[in-house]
């Protein structure tokens, strides 16, 4: 019997819970029904003492919520909390006017509250009422106004970083769907508020009108009607109005202050009261010198000593407890002082909701920033999909290259122009273009049949003169002989280039582990023969790179790893070591560069030219370095330029052919002028390609003078 009664009020709450809607419907048909019916006075009381309570809640709510959604009710709340108070108001003036008396509350708060004194009582409710509507209603009006105005214009770009991280696999589908439902609500909660706030105002403009009516038609009810003299009805029918304007307002003025928390509250791990303890007296030193300007004050003639003295010895009494609580023990000339300074040991748990440090000091590798006219192509409403292709990329590159990627972050930036964007390697701009939306990019490829109308522009990816035309123009610019692709796949193509020409400065000392963590699930021996038997990561690692850097894939990581440990047996180089593994992969490098008839096309360097190259080689620290003067340069880059483009021009792709003692420092010399002609050696041709030498190159570069 004890249990079935212990467990009877859960089951009572339970079903008030259950039945929430019919109770809180029956709460606004009977403040409906206060305005219209007159009220007892005793059930009046309970009433505003209702009301008062509600208001405290609702404050004390508002400080112990985290963030703003933790309250999502409260802009429904607060019509329904300022239709009630308006019910009461309704009621009390109806008794007063009637009756010349409207309970003890209203009693108490008229001759208590202000002493029974009607003229300071209208001075206090003045007070209040210009510290509610002047002070904090309209300070919480415009901040709801801001805030909801800014939540509106962050929306695209909050919801692209949700697709950028859901795209990067940062979070799953769940934790992005959950996300965007929270981006949503934060825009309905302060588009709420921003109205919400209006119900504030007009309350406190109501209950100035309310407290005039009372006293005017109470002033005529006593005189006229009950036969007061006009001392008697001034006294009795004011201190009525005025007690009845501040049990009416002071509640009021609770949720106008919980209304202005709301709206400034940002998203904490902690409640408003840790919040401002933490932070208000986060700094002993401020409150040493408040301490000591207060004692200062109280040695000043004329200024009462008690209340600055006690006021600032307790303020240094506070800051000298912060001290000693802040600072830990000194072990000796440059020991950490401060707890907060002191970096967790191992496997200290990080305390919660605290980002480690190593999280902090964490960067994008890889960035795209677009103009916000570009936000259509990540919105999935607009029918953008460029995270989608994105995510296809990715994976393509993946596959090309030999290892994965690092995340695209894409942010939006008001500072680029409206169609621009730019592409970050490391923070550092790579690669920048515009695009316009709704229109097509036409480039000229091959034979040209007729031109096109459109808007003149140059490709971002590879330099093309090109053009944007409109969807209408499109059939006749295909037919015309150009090629014509949509603004994502100019944006795709380009962080194509991008990460093409910069995959070696991508590729970290952890992707190097986790490739060799999985080629040791197959082969074991070679790994465990190379790290750290041959070679260090870091060295594995700078051999990597410089393979990627000219567009060799890592796929074959078996393969690498075992010309490494060939290699290393000789030399610890990373440069010899890369062209020891170019030669291990010389099938795969032919493959790359053969056109489409299976020959690999070549530009050769007649032997003079090699020779006076190989003469001109000088090591510079641990790389080797071709030096000519600035007129054989561009002799050479010309010459090499020429010969390029011609086999360009048709249809095959160039590749220089030279020996292996002058490959990486030639490749060194024209990386910047010809960074998309590849440079092989005859080591790096596999025996069953075939190779077609198309030019080969003289320049008499002993007989160039020096300009």
């Amino acid at each position: 019997m004890s249990a079935l009664a212990a467990r009877r009020p859960v089951k009572s709450w339970q079903d008030i819970v259950r039945n929430s809607d019919i109770v809180l419907a029956v709460a606004v048909v009977f403040v409906v029904a206060m305005m219209i019916l007159p009220l007892p006075t005793p059930v009046l009381d309970v009433l505003l003492a209702t009301n008062l309570g509600l208001a405290v809640t609702v404050l004390l709510v508002s400080m112990y919520m985290r963030e703003p959604l933790d309250f999502a009710v409260f802009p429904s709340l607060l019509l329904m909390l300022t239709l009630f108070r308006l019910g009461l108001n309704v009621s009390a003036t109806r008794l007063i006017l009637l009756h010349g008396h409207a309970g003890r509350v209203i009693e108490a708060f008229g001759t208590l509250v202000v002493g029974g004194n009607y003229i300071v009582g209208i001075v206090v409710f003045i007070i209040l009422m210009i510290i509610q509507f002047a002070v904090i209603t309209n300070g919480a009006g415009r901040v709801a106004e801001v805030a909801a105005r800014f939540t509106l214009d962050a929306m695209p770009g909050k919801q692209m970083s949700i697709d950028a991280d859901l795209n990067a696999g940062m979070i799953t589908e769940e934790e992005a769907r959950a996300r965007r439902r929270k981006i949503e609500l934060e825009a309905d909660f302060y588009g709420a508020m921003d109205g919400a706030s209006k119900f504030v105002k007009g309350d406190a403009i109501a209950s100035i009108v309310i407290v005039l009516v009372n006293i005017l038609g109470g002033f005529a009810v006593g005189m006229f009607q009950l036969k007061l003299t006009l001392l008697e009805s001034l006294q009795r029918f004011t201190l009525l109005a005025v007690g009845e304007g501040l049990v009416a307002q002071i509640p009021a003025l609770l949720i106008s202050t919980a209304t202005g928390i709301i709206v400034t509250r940002a998203a904490s791990e902690e409640n408003l009261g840790a919040d401002v303890l933490s932070q208000l007296f986060a700094h002993p030193r401020a409150l040493a010198i408040v301490a000591v300007m207060l004692l200062s004050l109280a040695l000043a003639p004329g200024l009462p000593k008690v209340p600055f003295l006690a006021i600032g010895l307790a303020a240094g009494a506070m800051g000298y407890m912060l001290q000693q609580h802040r600072v830990s023990f000194r072990a000796g000339p440059g020991a950490v002082e401060e707890e907060q300074a002191q970096e967790p040991g191992p496997g200290a748990k990080q305390p919660e909701g605290e980002a480690p440090a190593e999280a902090r000091l964490q960067y994008d590798r890889l960035e795209l920033e677009i103009g916000y006219g570009l936000i259509g192509l990540v919105d999935g409403s607009q029918g953008g999909d460029l995270l989608g292709r994105i995510a296809l990329l990715r994976r393509q590159m993946a596959h090309e290259l030999g290892f994965v990627l690092p995340k695209v972050r894409i942010r939006d930036n008001l500072r680029l122009a409206a169609n621009g964007y730019v592409i970050k390697v490391h923070g550092e701009p790579v690669g920048k273009g515009e695009l316009m939306l709704g229109r097509y990019l036409a480039m000229p490829i091959g034979e040209i049949h007729e031109p096109i109308d459109g808007i003149q522009t140059t490709e971002p990816a590879f330099g093309l003169p090109a053009f944007w035309i409109t969807e209408e123009e499109r059939p006749h610019a295909e037919v015309s002989g150009f090629t014509v692709v949509d603004a994502a796949s100019v944006l795709t193509t380009h962080l194509g280039e991008v990460v093409k020409r910069h995959a070696g400065e991508l590729l970290t000392l952890q992707d190097v582990k986790e490739l060799l963590e999985s080629v040791k699930q197959h082969d074991a021996a070679v790994v465990e023969e190379l790290i750290p038997g041959s070679l260090s990561l870091a060295e594995v690692h700078e051999v990597l790179r410089r393979l990627l850097s000219e567009g060799v894939p890592i796929r074959n990581m078996i393969r690498i790893a075992e010309a490494l440990v060939e290699g290393a047996r000789q030399t610890r180089d990373p440069e010899l070591l890369a062209e020891h593994v170019r030669r291990a992969l010389a099938r795969t490098i032919c493959n790359i560069y053969r056109s489409a008839d299976g020959v690999l096309h070549a530009i050769a360097l007649a032997p003079q030219l090699e020779e006076y190259l190989a003469g001109c080689i000088q090591a510079i620290g641990n790389t080797r370095h071709i030096i000519l003067d600035a007129a054989k340069l561009q002799r050479l880059l010309t010459e090499m330029s020429n010969a390029a483009e011609s086999l360009a021009a048709q249809g095959w792709q160039p590749v220089v052919l030279c020996s292996a003692a002058i490959r990486a420092p030639l490749r060194r010399l024209t990386e910047r002028s010809l960074a998309s002609v590849p440079i092989l050696s005859y080591a790096e041709l596999a025996p069953d390609v075939s190779v077609q030498t198309e030019t080969l190159v003289r320049v008499p570069l002993a007989e160039v003078s020096a300009i």
